[in-house]
């Protein structure tokens, strides 16, 4: 065990730290807390104070050098989380209190699961964390913060946490993802599911061609400038269907193009020629992520084949094993998608909701658990698969 102190620094920027020393604590395979990723959220505008997210993280030193970060930021509503608390607030204010500000660790608008306190492999995990717990306690105190939640964390983040803070809650959710069960090819993976949802596949794939659309893909330094645009006018109308402004900015789309183009993959569908829908992924060292969608034309299955055909072959076509399209979707369940754990972790300094919310979890932890194997039984697979992938 090392003598040397630990100290911590809180960072109104995440560019108050170097990026090697940032990206050094990082996992390869997520691009979503690279400092490219997130400066870019923060350069442009995305995310900060006037959009309700203003950075605060925790950064832990020893002599001079980074050894541990809790990307954290004080959150003035709930939008763009994906672990949804609205009633949690609603029940605070209607006994007099005040929920936001409230303190969030998570990558914003990104719900991937994944580690999301980054420590050093040398550094004293177990110390660090004490320091995180006092620093993240402390704000809440200090700045008046109903709580603290840590969202999507993996299981050996979220098993930490709660060995060091047994008082923190435990949230439980469902995401969909994809695994290569050694397919090969395409061909492949539609032979290991039953007749009737390799035939929906095919009807769908060919469906789209049907209809005059062609689909492509561009990698890396391929995007264009003039494709990641009209990649994000196709995003914007997702939003605006809903009545609502996007989360992100073209700015931001634009940064990553320019920054980190390597982690980036976006599909086109084209007809007559012109671009008319469009989908962005990105790229780990072993899983391709699914973020963002949006079409200027109501196409039947097109969806289906920009965000989930074109995802699986991919990562068959380039050796990637995990393929985590995103929240949401029983639609994914029948295309091949295995439900999968995600958790988050929650810290209430209000007694009386803390009791609340903790016997809710545990209710919606059994409903979730008895849906999870449900969906599971559901799998169109022929044979049984891996019941986790990660």
């Amino acid at each position: 065990m090392s003598l040397h102190p630990l100290s911590i620094t809180i960072l109104p920027t995440i560019e108050a730290v170097a990026a090697s020393q940032w990206d050094s604590l990082v996992d390869k395979d997520q691009p979503f807390y690279a400092m490219l990723f997130l400066q870019a959220l923060e350069a442009s505008g995305s995310v900060s104070v006037a959009t309700g997210w203003e950075p605060c993280h925790l950064s832990v030193w020893q002599e001079g050098q980074l050894v541990a970060a809790l990307p954290m930021y004080r959150k003035h509503h709930s939008y763009g989380e994906y672990v949804f608390d609205w009633g949690w607030a609603e029940a605070l204010e209607r006994a007099g209190g005040r929920y936001y500000p409230k303190a969030l660790s998570a990558v914003p608008f990104t719900p991937v699961p994944g580690a999301r306190t980054l420590i050093a492999a040398q550094a004293d995990a177990t110390a660090v964390r004490t320091l995180l717990a006092d620093a993240w306690r402390e704000q809440c105190d200090s700045q008046a913060l109903s709580s603290w939640h840590l969202l999507f964390a993996d299981e050996a983040d979220v098993s930490a946490w709660q060995a060091q803070c047994p008082e923190l809650i435990s949230r439980e959710g469902v995401q969909f993802q994809w695994c290569d069960q050694g397919f090969v090819d395409f061909d492949g993976f539609l032979a290991s599911l039953t007749s009737k949802r390799r035939k929906m596949i095919k009807r769908e794939r060919r469906l789209v061609a049907e209809q005059g659309l062609n689909v492509s893909r561009l990698e890396g330094d391929a995007i264009t400038s003039a494709a990641m645009a009209h990649f994000y006018r196709c995003y914007a109308i997702t939003y605006h269907e809903r009545g609502r402004p996007p989360y992100l900015n073209h700015d931001f789309f634009e940064r990553l193009r320019q920054t980190m183009p390597e982690a980036l993959v976006l599909v086109q569908a084209y007809a007559e020629g012109r671009p008319v829908a469009a989908a962005l992924y990105f790229r780990g060292t072993s899983t391709l992520y699914g973020r963002y969608w949006g079409s200027e034309v109501v196409a039947d299955c097109l969806h289906f084949e920009a965000c989930y055909y074109q995802g699986i072959e991919y990562c068959l076509q380039r050796g990637l094993t995990l393929f985590d399209p995103g929240t949401q979707g029983e639609h994914k369940l029948v295309r091949g998608f295995a439900p999968q754990r995600v958790r988050s972790l929650h810290y209430i300094r209000h007694p009386g909701l803390a009791a609340g919310v903790a016997q809710f979890c545990h209710e919606e932890g059994e409903q979730v658990s008895a849906y999870r194997e449900a969906a599971h039984q559901a799998l169109p697979f022929k044979l049984p698969v891996n019941r986790s992938y990660k």
